[in-house]
């Protein structure tokens, strides 16, 4: 067995020894060899028949595994109806701690449970059929831990390898029934997680989770805080988070204090096993809000001023941050404790940011622990969490104490900022605090699970491949809504070599088959990757938002545009998009049984349901804005297809609310994420806070607001084409065209239908329906006869006839003059459109991440730790060959994943150049501050692309060799352009040009 060693964080320890992968191992021969978690289980056959034997415990073991035992006989009966006795039988299942269990203990000593590379580790457990075990006893299924959390995760991994799943409770998923349940001969461990504290963070929980759990569980304990979250809830909480193999957990903030709204959840956690923390701007094992209930009019508990100021109120604050650890003292939980200082409210230090102060605060923050608890502040775990500003401090220079983990942050939109240097090795490591819900600058993201798992397992890659693997946890909002991406985080926590690239759709089939059955897991699978491809490209909450930089170079927000283009129809596409897969996944549901109907709606139904619909609402939306400012009279019902979707969208909600699991979710589908931006309704938090006033969410409304016009009753003759609007001319044709076809709207400005007629003045433009009626609109495509139109570059017209007027539409047809002379990507429509993938050579490592891209994949250098060298023929390149019709200056765009420079070197660097010349280097994080979060950052961020430009002049026309540099490692390229004159904006940008 090959055994590692790595630095962890925890009292008192330097090193533990870790498999040397967390996957299962099992062997018949005693050998440890890999399997998965719950393999040993069949239904066929095997060495143990599980149904009807008794589940025994010690009661002498910790409380987390007596409980654990009796939701395993739960577990044991959901899926085969024949609950487990507690007592010992002939065949039995044995459930303990290694060194705390007397069961298991007694089996170590007789010699029959051999514990060899389980025994002194961290969480691990072991699964194994032992016979004769005991006196009376033929044969035991023992499920033993090197430790009371090792001991839970091995019981619940038998339940997931049974077929409960993890969200069984949360989602309401029912296992299949079996018949019979077998245990296979071996022994089995899980293994030892990579990452030592695993765990989530329960935040941003108003509206949805802030109003069903009071009504669900009680009201909080807490005098005059009825919103609090109480025991019962955090017991649900605890167990889903063990179910899942973590270990760690920051209770919920917003107006909520945990120790505080029920003082039995701090003895609930120690009695789950569940290690408790607290978030980024909580030190000293106290929430913000414990301070906030208590510091006012002036005064504090602790003498002081009330003052969140550790200059103005030092005494006070430290007196506070004394009563957090004696606490968890006398508790007796298990913690790990936030060290530094920040602003009340996720904001700045009011103090400034001078390193001596926070060296000071970190200094006495250390030396409360010491003396309360008595030992030396190294055997106590602690974390400093270097989210937003706080980075800065380390940036400057101030280091923590060796024993602490540095917490290295994302973004807030799944973009890591930092990772360790390997120059800075630490005793106590590193961690990473992660997020899959947002509220603040750019906009919240709250309502449904936005993640792309490729675009997550890139940064946790790079994470685990830079050596961070002390403490992960992620922000999961209100948890229910992002379960698919907590269960990943948490897998890969455990095991980051058991899940590379090429694994995750067998990771997306294991979850589907863990909820819906085997039967659908495939379809289901494939239908959550495009849901996170499609939901990636940009959250639902900014889908009124257009951003754009100003003559300046200024970021420009307009809240009342769709980020999507008319032209190219992408506006039209990305919704067809959404409305197939609204449609796949009613097809899936529809042939799922009944009993799972519910668990359907809850993991997957809703979110793909609503957000199609939010789709064709925008569309239906910004179509009638448009169709209004042309005074086209389809107006009006593109205003009641808008209300409509507005009106589904809250049925839908409606249906979660009241219908699903009998009303057992009533008021958790209540997060509005549809009037965002609307100043004039709920003030000037409107761009970026959901709507709310006086801190209580608002029901959504449609912003910006449709329009009805009066629509007179004589025919009057329109016409618009194709493209964002004002416009008199057709996109330029081409023989190479891959745009969608160019067309002609003609529609009518009245209520009385009318004659059309199209006539073109050259033979080649041809018309579908060049005659017709036009009772509300027609959409006209245009073709050219490519056998008619002559070389090189031509014109010519339409003349649109009707109601007594005409309208000229101007027509450009470029034909190259001989096929032999292009190669690779070919110019059409003054634009080369190339999917970063499809290159023709590649020099260096290269690896392609499918579906990692807005609209497909990317390619990234590798490995993301780089080692190539600093000069430019090291440099890993790819190459594209294109044919350009014309010499003269040209634009390059590279679209990239929008990355922050994470190493120690400044920026984060690509370049690009054609054919021998000197490649021009471009820093794509110039001007974005991922501290301040400021507008240079948020567009990158809202957009999900990083686009910048170089510029380049080209002596000839003809084949030509652009080639793309990665000069810097954790680069991650999407799509390249070439805008010879004709690119337009679009979101997206064009689809891929043609490839000769």
């Amino acid at each position: 067995m090959s055994v590692r060693r790595r630095t962890v964080l925890g009292a008192g320890l330097a090193a533990v020894p870790v498999l040397s992968s967390g996957v299962a191992w099992a062997g018949g021969d005693g050998a440890l060899r890999a399997t998965d978690p719950g393999a040993y289980i069949s239904f066929t056959g095997g060495a143990f028949p599980l149904v009807g034997a008794p589940v025994v415990v010690s009661a002498d073991d910790h409380p987390g595994v007596v409980r654990v035992a009796g939701d395993l006989r739960d577990d044991i009966e959901r899926v085969t109806g024949v609950r487990p006795a507690t007592g010992i039988a002939r065949r039995a299942v044995l459930v303990g701690t290694i060194g705390r269990s007397p069961l298991i203990d007694g089996l170590v000593a007789a010699g029959k449970l051999d514990v060899t590379g389980v025994r002194g580790r961290w969480e691990t457990s072991l699964q194994a059929v032992v016979d004769h075990p005991l006196p009376g006893v033929d044969q035991a299924f023992v499920i033993a831990g090197s430790d009371p959390r090792g001991t839970i995760f091995g019981a619940y991994d038998v339940s997931y390898g049974i077929g409960v799943s993890p969200w069984h409770w949360w989602d309401d998923v029912p296992p299949v029934h079996r018949d019979e349940v077998w245990v296979l001969p071996g022994r089995h461990t899980q293994g030892t997680p990579a990452v030592r504290y695993r765990g989530f963070f329960v935040n941003d929980e108003n509206p949805a989770l802030g109003t069903w759990a009071p009504a669900y569980f009680g009201p909080g304990k807490a005098p005059g805080y009825p919103g609090g979250f109480n025991a019962d809830f955090y017991a649900k909480v605890f167990e889903v988070l063990l179910r899942l193999k973590g270990n760690y957990l920051w209770p919920a903030v917003w107006g909520r204090a945990f120790a505080e709204d029920d003082p039995e959840n701090h003895r609930r956690a120690a009695a789950y096993g569940v290690v408790m923390g607290t978030s980024h701007e909580a030190p000293m094992m106290r929430g913000i809000e414990e301070w906030n209930r208590h510091a006012t009019g002036g005064t504090d508990p602790y003498g002081g001023t009330g003052e969140w100021s550790y200059l103005r109120n030092a005494e006070a604050i430290r007196a506070y941050w004394r009563a957090g650890i004696q606490r968890m003292v006398d508790e007796g939980f298990e913690g790990v404790v936030t060290l530094g200082m920040r602003g009340n409210g996720d904001t700045g230090l009011p103090d400034g940011d001078g390193i001596e102060l926070m060296q000071e605060i970190i200094a006495a923050q250390r030396q409360i622990i010491e003396e309360v608890t008595g030992r030396p502040a190294a055997e106590t775990p602690q974390v400093w969490t270097l989210y937003k500003e706080v980075q800065r401090y380390w940036d400057r220079g101030l280091r923590a104490p060796d024993d602490v983990t540095v917490v290295l942050t994302d973004d807030n939109w799944g973009n890591i900022r930092k990772h360790p240097s390997p120059a800075e090795p630490r005793g106590g490591g590193y961690g990473l605090y992660y997020h899959f819900d947002y509220v603040g600058a750019g906009r919240n993201y709250k309502w449904v699970d936005t993640a792309n798992l490729r675009n997550v397992w890139d940064q946790l890659h790079q994470a685990h491949a830079y050596g961070n693997h002390g403490l992960w946890v992620a922000n999961v909002g209100d948890l229910k809504g992002n379960e698919l991406p907590t269960e990943f985080f948490l897998d890969y926590a455990w095991d980051p070599e058991r899940w590379s690239f090429d694994r995750l759709g067998e990771w997306e089939r294991r979850y589907a088959r863990q909820n819906f059955g085997a039967a659908a897991a495939g379809e289901v699978a494939e239908l959550l990757a495009e849901y996170g491809r499609l939901q990636a490209r940009r959250k639902p909450e900014l889908l009124n938002r257009r951003i754009t930089l100003a003559a300046d170079g200024q970021v420009v927000y307009d809240d009342q545009q769709t980020p999507f283009a008319f032209g190219h129809r992408e506006l039209e596409r990305v919704t067809g998009e959404w409305r197939e897969l609204g449609r796949r996944a009613a097809r899936i549901g529809r042939g799922l049984p009944e009993a799972a109907q519910d668990a359907w709606f809850e993991l997957v139904g809703y979110e793909v349901a609503a957000t199609a619909n939010l789709y064709a609402l925008r569309e239906a939306e910004f179509t009638n804005l448009r169709y209004a400012r042309e005074g086209r009279a389809a107006t009006n019902d593109l205003a009641t297809a808008a209300e409509a979707g507005l009106a589904a969208d809250l049925a839908l909600a409606d249906r979660f609310n009241s219908r699903v699991a009998g009303g057992k979710w009533r008021g958790f589908q209540t997060q509005p994420h549809i009037d965002y931006g609307d100043v004039d309704r709920y003030g000037p938090n409107a761009p970026w806070q959901q709507p709310e006033k006086d801190n209580v969410a608002l029901p959504d409304v449609l912003f910006p607001a449709v329009r009805r016009i009066e629509v007179p009753e004589a025919a009057g003759l329109g016409v618009s084409v194709d493209g964002d609007e004002p416009a008199t001319a057709l996109p330029s044709f081409s023989p190479y065209q891959t745009r969608p076809q160019q067309f002609v709207e003609v529609f009518n400005r009245g209520r009385t239908p009318f004659d059309y007629r199209v006539t073109a003045s050259v033979p080649w433009l041809v018309v579908d329906r060049p005659r017709g009626r036009v009772t509300r609109q027609v959409r006209l495509e245009v073709r050219v006869d490519w056998s008619r139109a002559p070389a090189g570059r031509s014109s010519g017209t339409l003349t649109v006839s009707g109601a007594g007027e005409s309208v000229t539409v101007g027509c450009v047809a470029e034909r190259p003059p001989s096929r032999r002379a292009l190669r690779g990507f070919v110019e059409a429509g003054g634009y080369v459109a190339i999917d970063a993938d499809h290159y023709d050579r590649a020099a260096g490592q290269w690896r392609r991440l499918a579906g990692i891209g807005r609209t497909g994949a990317g390619m990234t250098a590798w490995p993301v730790t780089g080692g190539w060298a600093a000069s430019v023929s090291a440099w890993p390149r790819l190459e594209y060959e294109v044919s350009l019709l014309a010499a003269g200056e040209v634009t390059v765009w590279a679209y990239l994943s929008p990355r922050n420079p994470t190493l120690p070197t400044a920026g984060l660097h690509y370049a690009v150049s054609f054919d021998g010349d000197e490649p021009h280097p471009v820093d794509i994080t110039a001007g974005a501050d991922d501290g301040l979060l400021n507008t240079v950052w948020a567009r990158n961020t809202s957009d999900n692309v990083n686009r910048s430009a170089t510029r380049h002049t080209l002596a000839s026309a003809g084949v030509h060799r652009l080639t793309f540099w990665a000069v810097d490692p954790t680069v991650v390229v999407q799509r390249l352009l070439i805008d010879t004159g004709g690119l337009t904006p679009t979101y997206l940008g064009p689809l891929e040009s043609r490839r000769l």
